[in-house]
């Protein structure tokens, strides 16, 4: 635990934002350089069969002490998300006594109106950012609990394991971290990303997910000659996107409410693009929801002829809970391993993805586990210093418990 703190404020310094322009993988350049670093580390430590590909896959392995037990993974993602995230500048608030928390840069609030749950962290030691950048913690507080468990159970080998694999990926932040996973050098018989959010979540369901690209192609003719003859392609988008469902969106919609987000828009008269994403945990209500994206589209490009309308529908990933339940003793282990710790498991499905969700799919079954971060992807992001230590030692007792499983 002494180096837990010191290893996560070292990582967020490194710029990682993936780039979803970039068809490279990975698609920028900070993610290589902190996969070196990593790599680095991970040798120093002693760990085994450390490989960094060209793509930024870093794998790595602790050798086992129990011959029969089982290899699991551990896996995070190196990149952060699409927002501010160059000269990260954390600030730790030790022991929090309550009421807003300034944040360094200008007059931004961590305000306890808008963040009731800050009440549930009295007397803990809070992470958080200056209020001009993301923090980083999805998903770097995962990487520095794996290797401070990983050095953990370096330091007792009187803890019984299997092998434990170790996994870094980049780009997981725009769809892409299991698109080139090294399965040949990861012989791992299940895994966990550790890629979640507050103390205690264990999850392994999550939604199906679609984006849904739509082109509107108008006319642009000069305003004082217009008349019979315009067709403002912004106009036709708007028109779209206000006779979408206006309930059906993230922000009216929780637990296992599917929605449609509009996500990205931009036009001139000539030519405008909606760029949606699509989601829902039930396979049926998701094929449902790709097939009235369809209709809308046919609806209106008979209501304007002259216009051209293009829709381009792409699935993203599948909720995972249909390659976990054969395994549910993954789950059950990650249940008690967290009851181990003294932590309470909240098993709820995840409103997004993880890697471990094309994981899963590809054959190596893999739920997710909390990081004890908040407010991801933006200014607001903290995490609880006590959240982290009490993730590393689930590590350590998922570890523990796994060498004695048997099938």
């Amino acid at each position: 635990m002494d180096t837990l703190l010191e290893r996560f404020l070292r990582y967020v310094t490194f710029h990682t934002r993936s780039d979803a322009t970039n068809p490279a993988c990975p698609s920028s350049e900070g993610q290589l350089i902190f996969a070196r670093a990593l790599q680095d580390e991970m040798q120093q430590m002693g760990l085994t069969r450390v490989t960094l590909d060209e793509h930024g896959y870093l794998t790595g392995c602790l050798p086992g002490n129990q011959p029969d037990a089982p290899a699991i993974g551990l896996i995070a993602h190196m990149d952060t998300a699409d927002y501010e995230a160059e000269q990260v500048v954390p600030q730790l608030i030790e022991h929090y006594q309550g009421g807003d928390i300034c944040l360094g840069k200008g007059d931004e609030v961590l305000a306890i109106r808008d963040y009731r749950f800050l009440k549930n962290y009295l007397g803990q030691d809070l992470i958080t950012t200056d209020g001009t950048t993301l923090l980083g913690a999805d998903d770097k507080a995962g990487i520095a609990e794996i290797l401070s468990a990983i050095a953990h159970l370096q330091a007792h080998p009187e803890i019984p394991r299997g092998d434990v694999w170790v996994g870094f990926t980049p780009d997981e932040e725009i769809g892409r971290g299991a698109d080139r996973f090294p399965l040949d050098r990861f012989p791992a018989r299940w895994a966990y990303t550790v890629d979640g959010g507050e103390l205690g979540e264990l999850e392994y369901e999550n939604f199906n997910a679609a984006s849904a690209n739509l082109r509107f192609v108008g006319n642009n003719v000069h305003p004082g000659t217009a008349k019979g003859s315009m067709i403002n392609s912004q106009t036709l988008a708007a028109r779209f996107h206000a006779a979408m469902p206006a309930g059906q969106t993230p922000e009216c919609t929780q637990g296992y409410e599917g929605f449609f987000h509009l996500a990205q828009m931009s036009g001139t008269v000539e030519e405008s693009t909606l760029h949606y994403i699509i989601r829902d945990f039930d396979d049926e209500h998701f094929a449902a929801r790709k097939a009235e994206m369809q209709s809308r589209v046919a609806a209106m490009q008979a209501e304007y002829p002259k216009a051209r309308i293009e829709l381009t529908l792409t699935d993203s990933y599948r909720n995972m809970r249909s390659q976990i339940e054969p395994h549910m003793h993954i789950v059950e282990l990650a249940r008690a391993a967290m009851e181990a710790a003294d932590v309470e498991p909240k098993i709820k499905p995840i409103r997004g993805g993880t890697d471990g969700a094309r994981l899963s799919f590809m054959g190596l079954p893999c739920p997710n586990l909390f990081t004890g971060g908040h407010n991801f992807h933006g200014k607001h992001e903290f995490i609880p210093l006590q959240s982290m230590e009490k993730a590393v030692a689930t590590l350590v007792e998922l570890v523990r418990l796994t060498s004695a499983w048997r099938a």
